[in-house]
C-alpha cells in the first residue's frame, strides 16, 4: 500500500497506531453493537497533549486555496482497467491534466455502490474494474492512483457514498454475493429500483464507519469525502418501524439525528486514525433540500467545533449561474445570491467552507428560466468568473464537477477555453 510521505520513524509509529485503531475501535463497532443515534460514538478525537494531537502536518494537504475536482464512477467507466500498466497510464494522463490546471486535490470516488475500487475485507470489488462486481482486477487501482497523484503533489480524498448500493436495476448491473444487499438484507431499503442502506439501522451505520476505518488504515489517502446523498427518500415507510421504536416525536428531526450521528462518527474515526487527515462533505447547494429532503443538518455541522466538531469542511454544490431564475421568478439560487447565504452561516473555528462549481453546465446551461441560462455558460470563462467572485468574498476554495466535463470525449467544445481561463487564475501556463 502507498504510505504517507513522512519520516520513517514517524511512519512506523503511525502504521502501528492506525492498525491498533482499526482492530480496536473499528472492530468494536460490530462487537459492541455501537448505536450511533443520539450520541457521538466510535473513536474519539485525540486528547490535547497526546502525541497524536501534535502530529506533524500532512505534507500532501494543500496550503492556501483548495482547488479540487471530482473524479466519479463515470470517469472510471471510461478508464482502461485491463492491466495495472494500462490503468496507471490512464491515471497519469488524468492527473497531469489536473496538475496542469492548477488544481491541488482530487476527490476520487472509491465506493460508489457499496463496493470498492481498492482491496477491501468489507466490500466487494467494484464492477467498474472488470465489468463484474466482486471480481478482482489483479491490481489495486486506488494504490496506483495514490502513487501517481502524490508524485505530482496532488492530494487525494477518498469519496464514499455511504448508503447507496444500487441506483437503478442497471447500475450496477449485478450485485456480488457479498454485497450488503445480499449479506444483510435487513439493513437495506428499496426506493424504486434503487437499493440503499437504511440510515435508521445502527448496524448499517456501524459498518459504514468500519469501512472508513479500513480505508484510512490501509491507504495513504489525504481525507474522506461524502457527497450530498444521505436519506434516499422522504417517504415515511422506509424507517417507520425504527421511528416507532425510538419514541421520538419529530420524524424529520430524528432522521437528522441519524445522519449527524453517522457523520460525527466518521469524523472521529478519521481523526483517531490520523488527526492530519480531513473529512468533508459536499451537500446540495439548496440548504432547504439538505435539511428536509436529505436530512443533513448542514448549518449545525458548520457551527459545531471543538469536541463537537462534525466536519473539517463543507463544499455545497452551487451549480447555478448568474441570474439563475426559477419558473416562479425567484432568483434565490442565482450564484450571486446563494453564495453569500452560505458564507453568512456561523462557522466554528477550524471548519472551512468551499464551493462546488458545475463544470458540466459549460455550453449547455443550468436550466434556469432566465433568457441567458445557456449563453451565460457559453462564454469560455464562466467558471473562472465564479472563481474570481469566490476569491473576492474570501471563500476558502472550490471544486469542479466533474473531470470528464473538462477533459476527454465528454467535454464541451468550450471546455478548452474554460481551462485556459482557469489556468490564468491558478498561475499555470498552457
Amino acid at each position: 500500500m502507498t504510505q504517507r510521505r513522512r519520516s520513517k520513524k514517524k511512519d512506523a509509529h503511525r502504521k502501528i497506531s492506525r492498525r491498533v485503531f482499526l482492530l480496536g475501535a473499528g472492530a468494536a463497532c460490530v462487537g459492541a453493537g455501537l448505536y450511533l443515534r443520539r450520541g457521538w460514538l466510535t473513536a474519539q478525537p485525540p486528547e490535547s497533549g497526546s502525541e497524536a494531537a501534535h502530529a506533524e502536518p500532512n505534507p500532501a494537504l494543500p496550503a492556501g486555496e483548495w482547488r479540487a475536482v471530482w473524479v466519479s464512477y463515470l470517469e472510471w467507466a471510461r478508464m482502461d482497467f485491463s492491466s495495472a500498466d494500462a490503468f496507471r497510464a490512464g491515471c497519469a494522463g488524468m492527473l497531469d491534466n489536473c496538475a496542469g490546471l492548477g488544481l491541488n486535490t482530487v476527490l476520487a470516488q472509491v465506493r460508489p455502490f457499496g463496493d470498492a475500487l481498492y482491496k477491501s475485507q468489507l466490500f466487494p470489488w467494484s464492477h467498474l474494474c472488470t465489468g463484474t462486481q466482486g471480481q478482482d482486477p489483479g491490481f489495486d487501482p486506488l494504490d496506483i492512483l495514490l502513487q501517481e497523484a502524490h508524485s505530482r503533489g496532488l492530494s487525494v480524498e477518498a469519496w464514499i457514498n455511504p448508503y447507496r448500493l444500487r441506483s437503478s436495476a442497471a447500475m450496477p448491473p449485478n450485485l456480488a454475493g457479498n454485497n450488503l444487499a445480499n449479506t444483510h438484507p435487513e439493513w437495506v431499503c428499496a426506493v424504486g429500483d434503487g437499493l440503499y442502506l437504511n440510515p435508521a439501522e445502527p448496524a448499517a451505520a456501524d459498518y459504514v464507519v468500519q469501512g472508513v476505518a479500513e480505508l484510512v488504515q490501509n491507504y495513504a489517502v489525504d481525507g474522506i469525502h461524502f457527497d450530498d446523498y444521505f436519506y434516499p427518500t422522504t417517504e415515511e415507510g422506509i424507517d417507520a418501524v425504527q421511528f416507532a421504536a425510538s419514541g421520538a416525536a419529530d420524524l424529520a428531526a430524528w432522521r437528522r439525528e441519524n445522519v449527524t450521528a453517522l457523520v460525527k462518527a466518521v469524523h472521529d474515526t478519521v481523526k483517531a486514525a490520523d488527526p492530519t487527515l480531513r473529512f468533508g462533505i459536499s451537500p446540495q447547494g439548496n440548504p432547504d433540500n439538505d435539511l428536509n429532503s436529505q436530512y443533513s443538518d448542514v448549518t449545525a455541522w458548520l457551527a459545531a467545533g471543538g469536541e463537537e466538531q462534525v466536519v473539517d469542511y463543507l463544499c455545497p454544490q452551487v451549480y447555478w449561474g448568474y441570474g439563475y431564475t426559477l419558473q416562479s421568478g425567484s432568483t434565490r439560487f442565482a450564484f450571486e445570491n446563494i453564495v453569500p447565504v452560505w458564507l453568512a452561516y456561523p462557522r466554528a473555528e477550524g471548519v472551512a467552507l468551499y464551493f462546488g462549481l458545475g463544470a458540466y453546465r459549460v455550453g449547455v446551461g443550468d436550466g434556469g428560466a432566465n433568457a441567458d441560462s445557456v449563453s451565460g455558460w457559453s462564454t469560455g470563462s464562466a467558471l473562472a468568473r465564479q472563481v474570481e467572485d469566490l476569491r473576492r468574498q474570501n471563500a476558502g476554495g472550490w471544486a469542479l464537477y466533474r473531470y470528464g466535463s473538462l477533459f476527454g470525449s465528454e467535454a464541451s467544445e468550450l471546455a478548452a477555453e474554460e481551462c485556459t481561463a482557469l489556468r490564468a487564475l491558478t498561475g499555470k501556463k498552457t
